[in-house]
């Protein structure tokens, strides 16, 4: 019988474990266009208070998710980027899909209407695991940024939520 991956609320002494997911992610050259891991307290004021997780298999955090607000202005009050890593070792085991069942269904409790993710083309595994959940690919961004060296393209995904907003 295979442990139980437990998903609880994102708190800041989890951070250290956060931080290092993350930094697996980055160096990995396929997730992010971040080069340096934030602190905390920049980290806790990007994103959205409420709608941040981990997932724990035994006693061990082996991935996130969270929400950041794409917009300060009212009208976008129901849009939210979606951020989601999971531990290099820890790909196989369907975490990613108790962690987005789990903010897909936070983000709609708190009537946000409409999740985005910012994707590279290059990240196969991370368009499938948005494309399981409803997202669809809406906007491709040609050079938008330079990373290590060279210009990075993204893909633009969206999933508009069918019971909130409808």
């Amino acid at each position: 019988m295979q442990p139980e991956i437990v998903i609880t609320e994102m708190l800041p002494e989890h951070w250290d474990e956060v931080s290092k997911i993350f930094k697996e992610g980055i160096d990995t050259g396929l997730a992010s266009l971040e080069l340096e891991i934030p602190n905390w307290e920049y980290w806790n004021s990007h994103h959205l208070k409420d709608c941040r997780y981990v997932a724990f298999l035994q006693d061990e955090i082996i991935g996130w998710v969270a929400l950041s607000p794409v917009s300060s202005r009212k009208a976008y009050r129901g849009v939210a980027e979606v951020s989601i890593y999971i531990a290099n070792l820890d790909k196989s085991k369907n975490i990613g899909s108790h962690l987005m069942e789990k903010i897909i269904l936070e983000s709609e409790r708190l009537n946000i209407w409409t999740l985005q993710a910012v994707v590279f083309p290059e990240n196969i595994s991370s368009i499938k695991i948005h494309e399981k959940f409803g997202f669809r690919q809406v906007g491709y961004r040609e050079r938008i940024s330079k990373n290590r060296g060279k210009w990075q393209d993204t893909i633009l995904m969206e999933r508009r939520s069918k019971v909130v907003g409808v």
